[in-house]
């Protein structure tokens, strides 16, 4: 898929004209286009972001999905196929997104399934019990909203019209997260502890979602400087940390972090240390389920596609019969 034409580049006195009324539209936190002049580093940045949340929210499928045969009632398990079901549509949503910057969703599938492009680290984890289903809707999904909210307001108009819905669905996910640990919470003590350590075990890989420390974050202050970020990583995951520590304490549980506290003087909330090792092992691909992830990933695309030959074809028959009335009238 070629790149809309009014955004390809051209001779000097036109990009410099397009520069010029972007940096105008960025100046006035203003929305770019698919069809207007960008600079071709701000393209690739955010494709590469788009696709990588897209790719996320693919692999994020499997580690809940092999939970709905298990779910422990019919209820649950209407609620997490519908959560599952959203997870997909967020993707299809996000390479729509992208595919308005000139790259095809083909192109962007085979870089993920060649191992190219990344996704989340937080989607490497296993999840071990239903307790863990409850912790990534709660922290996941919480970290989620916490970095996607001020995406709404991405200078990149159809991502950040993508995000609105997006965000309105992750709210949902958080809140049947936060009451499957509740009412855990207040069950067996078995089923206490359960919730317990799905939390413990959850909570610093959600805090790593945000990304590494700003000192050490190469893109965040391009992205910033141009509209796509608003906050930081560690703007936002201070904020994320005030949002647990005040609702763990309605769950009647507890953050495996004895240094989570807000801070007076800087007016932030502070978090023990994180292993950031651990989390570039992850994004090297070398984290607890990378390859399972990536093996299903494989294996769901070979097998559909048929359904996508089939769907071509029936989109080439289409367009064929289509030529054909307009050449008759």
């Amino acid at each position: 898929m070629a790149a809309p034409a009014a955004t390809q580049h051209g001779s000097p006195d036109v990009d410099a004209a397009g520069q010029q009324l972007f940096d105008e539209l960025i100046a006035q936190d203003s929305r770019i286009e698919p069809r207007d002049w960008m600079p071709e580093a701000y393209r690739k940045s955010l494709t590469r972001q788009i696709s990588q949340h897209a790719h996320s929210e693919i692999i994020g499928m499997q580690p809940e999905a092999n939970w709905i045969t298990r779910a422990p009632s019919l209820k649950r398990k209407a609620i997490l196929m519908a959560k599952v079901q959203d997870e997909a549509g967020h993707g299809l949503y996000l390479y729509s997104a992208a595919e308005t910057l000139g790259t095809a969703r083909d192109k962007m599938t085979e870089d993920l399934i060649a191992g190219k492009a990344r996704y989340s680290s937080i989607f490497n984890y296993p999840v071990l019990t239903w307790a863990d289903i409850g912790a990534i809707g709660w922290l996941v999904d919480g970290a989620a909203i916490c970095n996607q909210v001020p995406l709404c307001r991405a200078s990149y108009g159809p991502y950040g019209r993508a995000m609105v819905r997006i965000c309105k669905e992750e709210s949902f996910h958080q809140r049947q997260g936060f009451e499957i640990l509740l009412e855990l919470a207040n069950g067996t003590q078995a089923q206490r502890d359960m919730a317990q350590d799905a939390i413990n075990r959850w909570y610093a890989p959600s805090l790593m979602m945000f990304g590494p420390p700003d000192d050490d974050s190469p893109n965040s202050k391009q992205s910033m400087a141009w509209n796509i970020k608003r906050f930081s990583n560690d703007e936002l995951r201070s904020r994320f940390v005030g949002m647990i520590a005040e609702q763990v304490r309605a769950l009647g549980l507890t953050l495996p972090d004895p240094d989570v506290r807000f801070n007076e003087d800087t007016g932030r909330w502070e978090h023990g240390p994180l292993d950031w090792e651990e989390f570039k092992e992850v994004l090297a691909g070398r984290g607890p389920c990378n390859a399972q992830r990536m093996e299903r990933r494989r294996e769901a695309h070979e097998d559909g596609a048929w359904v996508r030959e089939a769907a071509a074809a029936y989109a080439d028959k289409q367009a064929r019969r289509a030529a054909t009335a307009t050449e008759a009238a």
